[in-house]
């Protein structure tokens, strides 16, 4: 691609942060919603918990399908119509009257959402230099702490108010807007390959150092987000209502916007190893906090732990997924984001489980383990394979 497509392509980052923020609104509205939509459709928590592990699982599991999909149709052509489709099936959420139709609702957005977020991820990849890179993925990662501290918030007032389904409306309603703005986003020139569809992928199993990511972040997103996803549950098992367990764990977007402005400004001089360390500390004491105690306050510096943790720790790791396989860049990039919510699936359907039986002290214990362990193996595979290049 020409210089000058390059640098229109680069500027496009606004309608990408405004895709990270759609996909990222409508996920995290998911947590204060659990306790709402168990008493409404007369479910357990944990059958509405694993409504929403499906959710993460279909998102996951076809982001290698959308990594090959996207080599041929184009990264633009992607994000177009996944962010209308998930919208569309968003706007479908709102009105489930059961239990199945709210599962088949969600994994139709799962379908959809989870080839917009990793083609976002692969387009900075191939319009942004390495060096330049990490400032580029924590800039998007103010779409994501904008679109968490915005979902959990407006979903948990949403619930307390008029109703969860509300939350699901102004979902869609963010995704229309969203997909007006990414119509024009430029395209790039699709990656023309001879070779069979999923030769790609096996290039990335063979890379020893991809399969450490891989683990690394499907253990990630059983920690970290598998913590998140039960933080406003937890509060509301001491009393408070959906409102105040949202705007405890709105505190979390909040720490990712404040903590992805200081990892881009500290990307040129701090090795990703140190951040990938700092941020597994972060996220493990975050972890044994909220498995103390649940209450809102403490809830809240929890979830500033985990925000910071995913700031410093995970946009690290991304990073990473985009120079890893620099060939294979879409197809690595989805199996990433594929590892990361395969491991966030997981954890909902046990995490579903232990919550239904009040034992948030062995999910949160358990999560903040895995926390830990991601943050000291990451940063020596981080800081062998740095001295390694």
């Amino acid at each position: 691609m020409a210089v000058a497509e390059r640098d229109e392509a680069a500027s496009s980052t606004p309608r990408l942060q405004a895709t990270v923020f759609a996909t990222t609104f409508d996920r995290f509205a998911m947590p204060p919603l659990l306790v709402a939509m168990a008493r409404d459709l007369g479910a357990s928590l944990a059958t509405v918990a694993a409504a929403a592990g499906a959710y993460f699982l279909v998102y996951g599991v076809l982001q290698p399908f959308w990594g090959l999909v996207t080599d041929r149709l184009g990264l633009a052509r992607t994000i177009r119509w996944a962010v209308l489709g998930g919208t569309l099936a968003t706007g479908a959420t709102a009105l489930a009257d059961d239990i199945a139709t709210l599962t088949a609702a969600r994994v139709a957005a799962a379908v959809c959402f989870s080839a917009a977020f990793p083609s976002t991820i692969t387009y900075v990849g191939e319009v942004v230099a390495v060096a330049s890179r990490q400032r580029e993925i924590s800039r998007l990662m103010t779409g994501v702490a904008l679109g968490t501290a915005a979902g959990t918030v407006a979903a948990g007032m949403l619930a307390g108010t008029v109703g969860w389904r509300w939350a699901f409306v102004l979902s869609g309603l963010v995704g229309l807007v969203t997909t007006w703005l990414v119509w024009s986003l430029a395209e790039l020139d699709p990656v023309r390959t001879t070779g069979r569809p999923w030769t790609p992928m096996v290039r990335v199993l063979r890379n020893r150092t991809a399969v450490v990511l891989l683990v690394l972040v499907a253990l990630e997103g059983a920690g970290l987000l598998g913590a998140f996803t039960f933080v406003p549950a937890a509060v509301e098992s001491t009393g408070p209502g959906p409102t105040v367990a949202s705007a405890a764990a709105g505190a979390y977007g909040l720490a990712v916007l404040a903590g992805s402005l200081l990892v881009g400004r500290l990307a040129g001089r701090v090795a990703a190893s140190r951040f990938i360390a700092v941020g597994g500390l972060l996220g493990a004491a975050g972890c044994a906090l909220v498995a103390v105690t649940h209450a809102p306050a403490a809830a809240a510096v929890t979830c500033v732990l985990l925000g910071l943790c995913w700031a410093a720790l995970h946009s690290s790791l991304q990073t990473w997924a985009t120079e890893v396989a620099p060939a294979e860049r879409s197809t690595a990039v989805a199996l990433f984001a594929g590892s990361l919510f395969a491991g966030t699936a997981a954890a909902a359907w046990v995490g579903g489980a232990l919550a239904g039986l009040d034992r948030y002290a062995l999910l949160f214990g358990g999560c903040a383990v895995l926390c830990l362990l991601v943050g000291c193996f990451g940063s020596l595979a981080r800081g062998r394979w740095e001295r390694a290049g």
